[in-house]
């Protein structure tokens, strides 16, 4: 009996276990790899897409056609159609390239227009073929760039 009595008993320490240490450290990394990298990636995403849109926007100009009329293809040839068009070109250098070929431009528009009847130009459909078919019509003449888009300022049948 004395030896039992002079038996230490060490109490049992109150805590996790390394198994639940680990996985509580491991857990924590995961979340601020993740937080860091969805911070990462967001910063990215918005300098790209800050930068496409500066270069979108200092790559592309605009080029005044002017004020166009024209007699549509009627029965009567009584109708006419005055427009006012803007070209985008994908450079600075193409509405330059515009510029320069502004006769062949204004006529190649004007012989495509005058062949169009009000009926095929009347209606959304009808405006947006006369749009690509200007576009299409002007990429055809250029060489430096491109034409993006054509926009009608005014839009007038008579």
């Amino acid at each position: 009996m004395a030896e039992e009595e002079n038996e230490i008993v060490e109490p049992k320490k109150k805590g996790m276990s390394p198994t639940v240490k680990w996985i509580a450290l491991i857990s924590v990394a995961v979340v601020i790899l993740a937080v860091g990298g969805f911070a990462g990636w967001k910063f990215y995403d918005i300098r790209t897409s800050d930068s496409t849109k500066e270069k979108t926007a200092s790559t592309s100009a605009i080029w005044s056609a002017g004020t166009l009329i024209v007699n549509l293809m009627d029965d009567k040839g009584e109708r006419y159609l005055k427009v006012v068009i803007k070209i985008e070109a994908s450079s600075p250098e193409c509405v330059e390239e515009l510029e320069e070929l502004r006769p062949k431009v204004t006529d190649g528009i004007l012989v495509l227009l005058a062949s169009k009847s009000y009926g095929e130009i009347a209606n959304l459909e009808g405006k947006q073929r006369i749009r690509d078919e200007i576009a299409m019509r002007l990429n055809g003449y250029l060489v430096r760039g491109q034409v993006r888009k054509v926009y009608f300022t005014e839009f007038l049948i008579q």
